[in-house]
């Protein structure tokens, strides 16, 4: 296999990060990517100050509160995502040493096959992700010259130390705006890719662990018993202790993974209530012909998106783990030797759990998780609709 699994999965997120500067340090970091790091963290910061500092200022409008606050929650996710990324760089270091060790690496066409296949899975949705962000952010941008032609407006609703009404402090303010969010957007973007495509990759190592154990097929000549027999059942079995140190390699993995990106995931599940709520009452009141009205359905669009891809890699951890014992049974465990035998016994009993993905250590993320998220949003939603009515 000519490229390692980190190019394979983590490539463009990998490309994107280290453009942005935010990619895990290397050990012989320059000064001046140091400084250019801290400076791309810093605006997204200021970008999070500056719209609390709104907030503070129209508190007690119920409009101008819910107009600017789904866009607070996605700057302060993005905020927290980064900087856990960042705290944990050596954790990442480690995943990334892992995903490229020995026993993970393909023995056959079949091994790269099944890589490739779930590579190409993840990396679809991302960039799905990656292209409706942008365009969210396009709409954001194009807000202004279309809703408010001919007066000078920022894209966003957010305190700024600039006035719009001056030049050139109004095309610097429109400036820091666009080029600020749509930078979020591409972190955003690079750190669920790191985390996701980690977890997939996972499942497609617990994929290599079952055409492994479905290998173990039944001595032809049976008849014969001779040193060839004896050592193919001596191959078998090393076969199966193979298999079981790979996937206590992977539950090692993924557990690493959860412990790495639970924080910011829990963050993003709890939010996302408030978020979709928000978003579908400005949708109500909004003018359904405006360039508002269709950044506001894009960008729910895409958050519901991104949650619903965090929640799928879950499901799938735990769906491609779950058929495991299943898949011991299908093996040709009935013509191997007594010690063979023994050893698959306490094999089926361990991997009859199956893995999970979960939250803040705390909520699992599956697509049960998904439709109960959005069943608890419009729960509020209708209760807070109904409540502005009466």
């Amino acid at each position: 296999m000519t490229l390692t699994s980190e190019d394979l999965y983590l490539n463009r997120a990998r490309f994107v990060m280290k453009y942005l500067g935010v990619w895990v340090p290397h050990p012989n970091e320059t000064f001046a990517h140091k400084c250019y790091r801290i400076f791309m963290m810093t605006v997204q910061y200021l970008f999070l100050f500056f719209q609390i500092i709104y907030i503070v200022l129209v508190w007690g409008d119920l409009g101008a509160v819910s107009q600017a606050s789904y866009l607070l929650f996605t700057q302060a996710c993005l905020c927290l995502k980064i900087t856990v990324f960042q705290i944990n760089a050596d954790v990442v270091k480690d995943l990334l040493e892992r995903m490229n060790s020995d026993i993970f690496k393909p023995q056959n066409e079949d091994h790269e096959r099944i890589l490739k296949w779930h590579a190409a899975r993840i990396k679809r949705l991302l960039l799905a992700f990656m292209i409706s962000s942008q365009t969210t952010c396009g709409l954001w941008a194009l807000k202004p010259l279309f809703d408010d032609a001919g007066s000078r407006n920022f894209p966003f609703d957010m305190w700024m130390p600039v006035r719009p009404e001056y030049s050139p402090q109004y095309e610097l303010g429109y400036l820091f705006q666009l080029v600020t969010i749509c930078i979020s957007a591409y972190m955003y973007f690079g750190v669920d890719s790191v985390a996701l495509s980690m977890v997939i990759f996972g499942c497609a190592q617990i994929d290599i662990i079952k055409d492994k154990i479905l290998s173990i097929k039944t001595f032809e000549d049976k008849g014969q018993i001779s040193k060839k027999l004896a050592k193919y059942l001596e191959t078998n079995y090393n076969k199966l202790i193979e298999c079981v140190k790979q996937h206590q390699g992977v539950v090692t993995f993924t557990r690493l993974v959860e412990d790495a990106y639970h924080t910011f995931l829990l963050f993003q599940l709890i939010g996302s209530v408030g978020l979709i709520c928000m978003s579908a009452l400005r949708i109500l009141v909004v003018d359904w012909r405006s360039m508002q009205f269709a950044s506001i359905v894009t960008y729910l669009s895409v958050m519901i998106s991104q949650l619903f891809v965090s929640c799928w890699c879950g499901h799938e951890l735990t769906a491609t783990s779950d058929e495991l014992n299943t898949v011991l049974y299908k093996c040709a465990w009935y013509d191997q030797d007594m010690k063979f035998k023994r050893a698959l016994v306490f094999v089926m009993m361990r991997m009859s759990k199956p893995m999970v993905l979960r939250a803040g250590h705390y909520v699992t993320l599956s697509r049960q998780t998904f439709v109960t998220i959005l069943r608890t949003s419009y729960s509020y939603f209708a209760v807070l609709n109904q409540t502005i009515k009466d």
